[in-house]
Parts: structure tokens; C-alpha cells; sequence
């Protein structure tokens, strides 16, 4: 047990400390002039707390066994995503989260992320760095993808759907692809981008109505907003557009910590979770981003290189494929607050307050410690 906790990675520990800090002071700005989310700053502290004993205890636990039992979680997240629509909360507009005792809140669309990544990891790793095939990897593959996506759409939950979606594109980017699936992936997404833009601008008007009468209309301001921003209400683009004046009003070194006028304004929501970066753009300017952006790319670095230390694909795989999940994340959820893309519900990794979200990013560096102190000849799983 020491041996293996001696090959904990310490300087993404260290990272982890780092915006364990930035996220305290960030929330805690974002949420001291409103008694509603009081505490928040020491809940984070808190669930850091138990996410390091998680990832921990993690590192001890041999990953394979994960590889081995994929198709029992696998099981379990699908029954967890399908119990939510009974006996879940809704929360927002979607009915995602379980409420446990204490007030605290778990969304089993988390955890199916990990899930995701283990059971693709298992199936290419059948081949032992040969290329994959169509028939008895891709389709598999695509198939294990699309219930736990479908049933997150329904919820409606776009943001982590989505993220299934870059998770599957990201593990087969590196999972040795055929170069004419690569094409027809391409053309294939491609096609389906511009089929999208080009019915939604022609029957605008019969998409807005449709999703008002099925209570979704939040689905339809996002999109227009980032399409055809000129089009949309002054209500529809109140997030994006007072999340760039708030950014860019911060300039080089920021207002100064707690003296956001936007935030202390309370023209940003949720800018404890989704729009956090508002906060370190506001306040601490970009100076205070590009630190927060250097230490994600450290941490990406670190990942990396504990992928070309693997023995096994499989690892190699995984560790890709978490990697590949906070690239999009951090992304997908800065550039919507810059215009870049549309706004969905994805969180900033590490840094938005969520306790389901952290725990989850926490036990994913635990599986990263694990992978690195397991990496001794291995036996494949049948």
C-alpha cells in the first residue's frame, strides 16, 4: 500500500490545491452578498476535503477491476439515470439530481461519465493497438454511447450529453481508426452541423413554438442567441452579453477582489457554478485567467504524461479519455461566457461549486493515481 501511495502524482496534488484556493475565493465572491448561498465557499472546502480522501483511497484500488466489472456499472448508471425521471428532483428546468439527506444533491449524469470512459476503454482495448473495426468495435461502441446520452437528453441535460459525445470522439481519435471512418465521421458531423443550422434559421418561427408547448423554451433561446444574436431578445442575451462586459470591463489586472460591479450587481447568474469565469475575468482580469489557464494545462500535461508511462492501452485509454472530458469542459464552459459558444449547463472543472461534479473529478484523478502505481505486466481482461 505505501509502495503504490508513493506513485501518487504530487505535482497534480499540487495543482489540485491551487484551484482548490481559486475556487474557495472565487465562490466566495460570488456568493457574499447573498444569504441564500451562505456557506458555499466552506461546502467547497469541504467537499475538496473529501475528494482528496477519495482519490486516495482510489490510487490503492487497482483499476483493472473497474475494466473487469464495466458492464455492472454500466448497469447501475443506466438504472440510476432511469430511476431519476421517478424519483429525482427537478431543478432548473431538468430533471437530473437525487436530493439526499443533509441537502445535498447527486446527479447520476456525473458519474455515467466515468462509465463511459471504462467501458470504451475495455472494448478497444480488445485489440491491443490494432486498428479497430466497424462491425465489432465502432458499432459497439456507439451503441454502449447512445442510451446513457439518450436518456440525459430527455432529462433535458445538453451539457453532459454533449460531453458523452466528445468522450467516445476523443478515446477514438486515439484508439487507432481507420482514416476512411475518420472521413466519414467528419463528413458525417459535418453534414448533420450545417442539416441543423439551415432548418432551425428555415422553420425558426415553427422550432420556437414546438419547443414552448413542451416547456423547453430555454433550449431555443441558447441556440438562437449564439446563431443569430441580432435576432434574439434583449432577455435571451442578457447572460452572454453582460458576461463579456463583466470579462472585458475587468482589463489586464481586474476590479479587485469582492469589487465586481457586475457581481455585486447580480446581472451574472449562477456565477457561483456555470459562470464562475465571469468572476476571475471581472475581478482579476486577465492576468488572474491566464494563471487559472496555466494550471489546467498542467494538469493536462501531467495526465499526458502518465498516459506514455501505460503498459497497458487500456489505462492509456482511460486517462485520454478524462483528459478529453476536461478539455471540452473548460472549453466549452469559458468560451460561452465569451461569445465563442452557446450556453449550456457545463460547470468549470474544479472550480465551479457542485459537489456530485467535484467528487466526480476528484475520483477520476484517483483512477489517474491508480493507473500509475498499477502499472506492472498486466494480464488482459477477457
Amino acid at each position: 500500500m505505501l509502495n503504490k501511495l508513493k506513485k501518487i502524482d504530487w505535482g497534480i496534488i499540487a495543482i489540485l490545491l491551487c484551484l482548490m484556493g481559486i475556487s474557495t475565493v472565487l465562490i466566495r465572491s460570488a456568493t457574499h452578498n447573498n444569504p441564500i448561498y451562505h456557506n458555499y465557499d466552506l461546502k467547497t472546502v469541504v467537499y475538496y476535503i473529501i475528494g482528496f480522501i477519495i482519490a486516495i483511497m482510489a490510487t490503492v484500488f487497482d483499476y483493472r477491476i473497474l475494466l473487469k466489472s464495466w458492464y455492472i456499472l454500466y448497469g447501475i448508471g443506466i438504472a440510476l439515470l432511469i430511476a431519476v425521471f421517478f424519483f429525482g428532483a427537478n431543478i432548473n428546468g431538468a430533471s437530473g439530481w437525487f436530493k439526499l439527506p443533509g441537502g445535498f444533491l447527486f446527479q447520476p449524469a456525473e458519474i455515467m461519465k466515468i462509465i463511459i470512459i471504462i467501458g470504451i476503454a475495455y472494448i478497444m482495448g480488445r485489440r491491443q493497438g490494432d486498428r479497430l473495426t466497424f462491425t465489432e468495435d465502432l458499432l459497439p461502441i456507439a451503441a454502449f454511447a447512445f442510451l446513457p446520452f439518450l436518456l440525459v437528453m430527455i432529462q433535458p441535460d445538453l451539457g453532459n450529453a454533449i460531453i458523452y459525445l466528445v468522450i467516445v470522439l476523443g478515446m477514438l481519435w486515439i484508439g487507432n481508426v481507420k482514416y476512411v471512418h475518420v472521413l466519414v465521421g467528419l463528413t458525417t458531423v459535418i453534414a448533420a452541423v450545417v442539416l441543423f443550422v439551415s432548418l432551425f434559421t428555415m422553420f425558426n418561427s415553427d422550432i420556437e413554438n414546438y419547443l414552448k408547448d413542451h416547456n423547453k423554451e430555454h433550449w431555443y433561446k441558447r441556440i438562437n442567441t449564439f446563431l443569430d444574436p441580432s435576432q434574439a431578445s434583449s432577455d435571451d442575451k442578457h447572460q452572454s452579453e453582460n458576461a463579456k462586459i463583466a470579462i472585458g470591463s475587468g482589463g489586464l489586472s481586474g476590479d479587485g477582489y469582492l469589487k465586481g460591479d457586475m457581481i455585486n450587481g447580480k446581472f451574472i447568474p449562477y456565477p457561483y457554478s456555470d459562470s464562475i469565469f465571469v468572476v476571475i475575468g471581472e475581478e482579476f482580469g486577465f492576468q488572474g485567467s491566464a494563471v487559472l489557464l496555466l494550471l489546467y494545462f498542467l494538469l493536462i500535461y501531467r495526465m499526458i504524461l502518465i498516459a506514455f508511462r501505460c503498459y497497458d492501452n487500456r489505462a492509456s485509454f482511460i486517462v485520454i479519455g478524462i483528459a478529453s472530458m476536461y478539455v471540452f469542459q473548460i472549453f466549452q464552459n469559458i468560451g460561452m461566457m465569451i461569445g465563442l459558444m452557446p450556453i449550456t449547463g457545463i460547470t468549470l472543472p474544479f472550480i465551479s461549486y457542485g459537489g456530485t461534479s467535484l467528487m466526480l473529478n476528484m475520483l477520476c484523478i484517483g483512477i489517474l493515481f491508480s493507473i500509475n502505481a498499477h502499472q506492472e505486466k498486466y494480464e488482459l481482461a477477457e
